[in-house]
């Protein structure tokens, strides 16, 4: 698929960052991804599906989009991001399909995890 195939799908994510060591280090003891550094003040993430960046040029923002990541072992991933120093803002909850947890990761951005 070239990139003309992919017109109007979600391509690139940001999210802001304080510190970029502690996050690199964050996501990949949690997720296993894989970084590349464009500078001081930025890196780029793969997740194996799609790609995005840490910029500390924003300041992490309550009530903004939430994005929801994928976990095959809920339980398991949650003691992750804790082990890690995430923090668990919304306790592991069901809803129709699944369940999930919301945590904040080391600049204060708040993500879920959820699985069927």
């Amino acid at each position: 698929m070239d990139q003309a195939d992919h017109n109007f799908q979600m391509d690139y994510i940001e999210f802001p960052a304080t510190d970029i060591t502690a996050t690199k280090r964050f996501y990949t003891e949690v997720f296993g991804w894989s970084f590349t550094d464009f500078g001081p003040n930025y890196t780029s993430f793969f997740d194996g599906r799609l790609g995005g960046g840490f910029t500390m040029s924003a300041q992490p923002v309550k009530g903004g989009a939430l994005a929801v990541l994928y976990a095959k072992a809920l339980e398991e991933t949650r003691s992750k991001v804790i082990n890690a120093g995430g923090k668990i803002v919304i306790e592991t909850f069901e809803f129709p399909g699944g369940r999930r947890f919301h945590f904040a990761d080391p600049n204060g951005n708040e993500l879920a995890v959820w699985s069927e």
